[in-house]
């Protein structure tokens, strides 16, 4: 009998529980065909079917999750009482280049890892002493291996041109190696000219391990990477790309057409100059941009570190333009500005 009766106990739970775990599975897109089959004998697929559920579950909960990050406006009242921007990311800033003046800004003298924004820097350097463009280059393995994003492949042969357009619109690793194995200081003096240009523009917080962004080691922060992008975006030759929504370039065996990984470049709204992404697991989504506002014309550099979607680093940014962009008159009235600790 008191086996009965535990028995007895346990039977409403489950009639409530079953209900609730079948919706579980279903808002996380499972087939219905893969809930019945939980009844019946298991059957040689069941394995796959499995790890299908757990992929609809795992996307469910990121695009809820990335939901929650693009929520926007989203402001705050500081100490002061005014009405700040509500940062999710782990740092940011809005910065005037015209004067200097830091006009917004959140951790932005941490260092962290930056990805590949690195490439803003691997592209100035290799600009720097005007090389010819139409140079032809063969991609060899060394540019391809472990590239993780690329849309090269070993021996295709272009152009320096194309590289740079592949390097700044499609954040191609490949075409980064390439640029500085055939730079005149070859691939370990190309990084080692990137860091000395880095001191050479006072990024006090900036280091690079390599041309890619690949590696966690290439650190700076909010504050350097808004002064390296409005530096960077004065070169024609660079922001002109950075504009580019959509590029395709021609090797020998194949037209190679990319888009941007800008997804605030061509919208009405935001008027990008240049701008550059990144992302590796260790620096979160980053956006370094260069904007113009619609009133007055004036041009801010907003930089986002460690957004947590790739979602969320745009609306971040667009979170921050627009609270400047309504606060314009005032703050370019007054050319106040948030004072911040300097090294």
């Amino acid at each position: 009998m008191p086996n009965e009766r535990h028995t007895v106990r346990r039977t409403p739970f489950f009639r409530v529980a079953l209900p609730v775990f079948v919706a579980a599975l279903a808002f996380a897109a499972q087939p219905a065909d893969a809930q019945s089959s939980r009844k019946s004998k298991p059957r040689p697929q069941q394995p796959s079917i499995a790890r299908k559920a757990a992929s609809a579950r795992a996307r469910a909960v990121a695009t809820a999750r990335e939901m929650a990050d693009t929520t926007v406006p989203r402001y705050k009242v500081d100490a002061s009482g005014d009405l700040v921007p509500d940062l999710r990311a782990a740092a940011a800033i809005i910065y005037n280049p015209h004067t200097n003046e830091v006009l917004w800004e959140e951790n932005s003298q941490d260092q962290r890892s930056i990805a590949s924004i690195t490439k803003v820097m691997t592209a100035t350097v290799f600009l720097e002493n005007s090389p010819d463009l139409s140079q032809p280059v063969t991609i060899a393995r060394s540019d391809v291996y472990a590239a993780s994003t690329t849309k090269l492949i070993l021996n295709d042969k272009v152009t320096a041109d194309d590289l740079l357009h592949l390097l700044l619109i499609a954040s191609d690793n490949a075409a980064a190696r390439a640029l500085a194995r055939v730079s005149p200081q070859g691939s370990v003096g190309f990084v080692e000219r990137m860091n000395e240009k880095a001191v050479e523009l006072g990024l006090q917080s900036t280091h690079y391990a390599d041309p890619s962004g690949l590696l966690s080691d290439n650190v700076s922060s909010a504050y350097d990477m808004a002064r390296l992008i409005a530096h960077a975006s004065a070169d024609e030759r660079i922001s002109s790309i950075m504009r580019t929504p959509e590029y395709t370039i021609q090797s020998k065996r194949r037209p190679i057409s990319f888009r941007s990984t800008d997804h605030l470049l061509g919208r009405a709204d935001i008027d990008v100059r240049a701008a550059k992404t990144g992302f590796i697991s260790k620096s979160g989504y980053c956006l370094a941009t260069l904007l113009r506002l619609p009133q007055g014309g004036q041009e801010v550099a907003v930089v986002v570190l460690g957004a947590r979607s790739n979602a969320g680093r745009f609306m971040e940014t667009e979170n921050l333009f627009n609270w400047l962009s309504a606060k314009a008159a005032t703050i370019f009235a007054t050319q106040t500005a948030v004072p911040v600790q300097q090294d």
